[in-house]
């Protein structure tokens, strides 16, 4: 296995390496949200199940259905405009951002193999409760108030 550790020869400015360290990989901003829909529409969740592949954010064991819940910057939101390339060191970025892509591929995969439903939230997605809400409603077959919905 080979050693993915920066170059000697590359300084790291102390700024950026603050900032880098900062980012959280649990209970974010993002994921507190789509929790907090989850929970008021009567769903109960497992978080981080670290035997699952991909360790997803969310884990609905009745539903069998795993939930990331993923930053559009780090793992490339097709069209979305935070996921730009950082004007500087662009080949070590877009080397990044390809396995973030692809590891995301291939947990998603194994999630599905094994007989799980997966649904992918980006974090732009959360800024909008409704339509989040209405997406997860959907997904669940529940209301936001956590009631089936009614047959007519």
């Amino acid at each position: 296995m080979t050693s993915r550790r920066r170059s000697p020869d590359i300084p790291v400015d102390a700024a950026r390496s603050r900032i880098m360290r900062s980012v959280r990989q649990a209970h974010t901003g993002p994921e507190l949200v789509v929790r907090k829909l989850l929970h008021a529409m009567g769903l109960r969740f497992r978080l981080q199940r670290r035997d699952l592949p991909g360790t997803p954010d969310i884990v609905l064991p009745k539903h069998r259905t795993a939930i990331f819940v993923h930053g559009c910057f780090w793992h490339r939101h097709v069209g979305c405009s935070k996921a730009t390339m950082p004007r500087t060191r662009t080949e070590f970025w877009r080397e990044k951002f390809d396995r973030n892509v692809e590891r995301d591929r291939v947990n998603e995969r194994a999630l599905a193999d094994a007989g799980w439903q997966v649904l992918t939230v980006w974090e732009c997605e959360t800024r909008e409760a409704q339509t989040l809400s209405n997406r997860l409603c959907a997904a669940f077959g529940t209301s936001a108030t956590g009631e089936a919905p009614r047959q007519t």
